[in-house]
């Protein structure tokens, strides 16, 4: 086979270094993005952070004031060699270096466990080694909302048999010490099922009409309850609508997660982009100091830079400058497609979700001259503050159906119209969902019985049979 040189040319898109940093710093949440700037600082000794204490004179780059949004960004990123300083950043931060040393966190009162709760309790019991320890076990196998999910049998075998052995412990130890951990607190810890949960609450209320028909119910036909099946209740019970709904009203006082307050839950901290504010009858966008860190080229690395004419230090000016622009135009960028949003849902922010406008990503695009997926990036993970609430961008955008009139209306503004239904209907002949879509129909919004059903399962509301009352 003859062998031979050819040349060809070709086109290929590539990103530079500094665009895949924008990217990559646009699509972060604000938490994720002070993460990624504090490594960038441990790992640039170029690059700083500014505390809001410096001079006029330490600092080359000027600032400019929006009218309309208050925020602070840089007119020049480029580095001249002349020794200043160039930052960006939108706020300040009071205090000497002795602040730095201060951790709210070491302030805060740490909450008991549910496990140290009932351990507390099982401490003041004046009980042989052996009790002592089938209770720590018992307590060891509780769940995170207060239940048993074995049996004694199960319970045994999950012991070491050392400790078995050595204790001599049995099956009635551990039906002993199940006994006990029932009347700790929370009422219903220990208990196998919500049933037995709900059971144990009851025994420790006042005995009347009411809650022996409880316990009627909560023994054999909770499932009944839970299905809204009256009739069939108050067939099996003999009773009339009164004493069953008295029955009802104690039975949902209960607490059918004994321990719900104790469960697991992970923190979800929020820290707005911007806040949005009406101002002499305006509504305002601007960003959130707080979210903004304040960044800056290192003086002293930047002078003797400067003196050795390029050196080991270069590759790190470049980064820190390619860094303090990705920073600029993340919170430039937010801010824009922030302001845009707000001017397309000022009908929201004056009168709620049933003014929503519909809204999708390529309209903010084409408005604003960015790609769709930029806006994307934008809108993920990125939050406002508003006097309507903490809302993320993305909660503006969605689907929307035509109405008669010939208008659109958003999906947003249909749930909360569903919303409003469901809440001032008649608990004891609720609106099924045909009759919703009826409804809407008569205002001029034609929705389907299916999509009726899908939004109000997207909104967690129960079918019609489960929202009956007495």
């Amino acid at each position: 086979m003859k062998q031979s040189l050819q040349l060809r040319l070709s086109q290929q898109l590539n990103l530079t270094p500094q665009l895949q940093q924008s990217i990559k710093l646009l699509q972060l949440s604000t938490l994720d993005f002070q993460t990624e700037i504090e490594r960038y600082l441990l790992e640039n000794p170029l690059l700083e952070q500014d505390s809001g204490g410096s001079s006029s004179s330490d600092s080359a780059e000027s600032t400019s004031s929006t009218d309309s949004t208050d925020s602070t960004t840089t007119s020049d990123d480029s580095y001249d060699g002349g020794g200043d300083d160039m930052e960006w950043g939108g706020g300040t931060r009071s205090g000497g270096d002795d602040e730095d040393d201060f951790d709210p966190a070491t302030q805060v009162a740490r909450e008991l466990t549910l496990r140290e709760y009932l351990l507390d309790q099982a401490g003041v019991l004046r009980l042989p080694d052996r009790d002592h320890a089938a209770l720590a076990f018992m307590i060891d196998a509780v769940d995170e909302e207060g239940f048993l999910p074995f049996s004694l049998e199960e319970l045994l075998e999950q012991i070491p048999p050392e400790i078995v052995s050595q204790l001599e412990l049995e099956i009635d130890d551990l039906a002993v010490a199940l006994a006990r951990l029932k009347q700790f607190d929370p009422v219903g810890v220990g208990a196998r099922n919500t049933a037995e949960a709900l059971f144990l609450q009851l025994r420790q209320l006042e005995s009347t009409p009411a809650c022996e028909l409880a316990r009627q119910i909560v023994g054999q036909h909770l499932d009944l309850l839970a299905g809204r099946d009256y009739t069939k209740l108050k067939r099996l019970l003999k009773c009339d609508d009164a004493a069953l709904k008295a029955a009802q009203t104690v039975i949902t006082s209960l607490n059918p997660r004994p321990a719900a307050q104790w469960a697991a839950l992970t923190p979800r901290y929020v820290v707005p982009d911007v806040l949005v504010q009406k101002i002499k009858g305006q509504w305002q966008v601007r960003l959130n100091p707080a979210a903004m860190p304040r960044l800056r080229i290192n003086q002293v690395y930047a002078d003797i830079l400067q003196r050795s004419e390029g050196g080991v230090l270069a590759r790190e000016l470049q980064e820190a400058k390619w860094l303090v622009k990705s920073v600029q135009q993340r919170f430039e960028t937010i801010l824009r497609v922030a302001q845009a949003i707000v001017e397309r849902q000022r009908a929201f922010f004056e009168h709620g979700e049933v003014a929503m406008r519909p809204l999708v990503l390529r309209d903010i695009a084409l408005e604003l001259d960015l790609h769709e997926s930029t806006v994307s990036r934008v809108t993920t993970q990125k939050y406002m503050a508003s006097p309507r609430g903490l809302l993320e961008f993305k909660y503006f955008f969605g689907s929307h159906v035509d109405t008669e009139a010939g208008g659109e209306c958003s999906a947003t503004a249909i749930k909360a119209l569903i919303r409003q239904m469901i809440q001032n209907e008649d608990k004891t002949r609720p609106l099924s969902d045909s009759a919703i879509a009826d409804a809407l129909s008569g205002q001029g919004i034609v929705v389907a019985r299916r999509t009726v059903a899908k939004y109000r399962e997207g909104m967690n509301v129960p079918p019609v049979n489960l929202r009956k009352n007495l």
